[in-house]
């Protein structure tokens, strides 16, 4: 059985032991043709910098919460589920969280398979369900060793993943970003919508954990 599949090409440095580590000197290029873009930009008048302003504020303000609504949905309306697995834009547009500029690639746990999410070129994240990516994401360790030995890795963030369950390691692109929908927890059948989205963690959306657990 094939542990990690990935869509990435990339070539890969892997660290063999210790937990992912953030590597801000990867995204410091990137960082500075940024800011040299944004300076541009603002100096030929084609946005203001109290438009750039605003769209920072408005990026900071999402948070998970959105990703969750979308997963409890799906845990507890099939058809919707089957929408959003179909067309993950067309999906998440129906609860009013529009993926604008990429398309949205719902992925389902179950029994036996589970998936998690990596962007082993730089940080490619759907930033628009789950804000922005954690550090650890974003860090050259996980990118690298996630494709490599997922398992490994997920049992590092405490997540044991049995060994009759394949792992699918899917790896975002600048055109495509992935959410996990992960598996509903034993003993939520009497919770309500609002309730289930509170066990739905960003972790669980990128893969590395599982649901939180009702009283836990």
């Amino acid at each position: 059985m094939t542990d990690a599949t990935s869509s990435g090409g990339h070539g890969h440095i892997h660290r063999e032991s210790g937990p992912p580590q953030p590597d801000d000197k990867v995204h410091s290029y990137y960082q500075i043709l940024g800011i040299a873009l944004q300076e541009l930009l603002i100096e030929k008048g084609i946005v203001s910098a109290d438009e750039v302003r605003q769209m920072i504020e408005r990026r900071d303000a999402i948070t998970p919460a959105r990703g969750a609504k979308i997963v409890a949905r799906a845990w507890t309306d099939g058809d919707f589920k089957a929408r959003l697995l179909a067309d993950g834009n067309a999906g998440a547009a129906e609860l009013d969280c529009p993926m604008t500029y990429t398309e949205l690639v719902a992925v389902e746990n179950t029994p036996k398979a589970h998936n998690v999410i990596v962007c082993t070129l730089c940080s490619c994240y759907p930033r628009e369900l789950l804000g922005l990516p954690p550090s650890w994401y974003k860090s050259r360790e996980y990118r690298a060793r996630v494709v490599r030995d997922p398992r490994a890795v997920l049992k590092e963030f405490g997540t044991e993943i049995g060994d009759h369950v394949e792992i699918r390691v899917h790896d975002s692109t600048a055109d495509i970003r992935y959410l996990v929908i992960p598996r509903r927890p034993a003993g939520t059948e009497g919770m309500t919508e609002s309730e289930l989205e509170d066990l739905v963690t960003r972790d669980s959306m990128i893969g590395v954990a599982e649901a939180k657990t009702p009283g836990k």
